[in-house]
């Protein structure tokens, strides 16, 4: 049987090129999302957030 021997640097010479490809897609993938959609994120806690009444015991 021929068996053909594969070269074990070729992966590895490929990986930092793809990482850097899905980065960036999911980059640009979520911002457009966040400026694109119509979705208010109201990251502000002011108004969500309210103290409690102070008791005196």
């Amino acid at each position: 049987p021929y068996r053909i021997k594969h070269n074990q640097s070729s992966p590895d010479r490929w990986l930092p090129f793809q990482n850097f490809q899905g980065r960036s897609f999911h980059q640009t993938l979520r911002q457009r999302v966040i400026t694109q959609t119509g979705i208010e994120w109201n990251l502000s806690p002011v108004g969500r957030i309210t103290p409690k009444p102070w008791r005196e015991e």
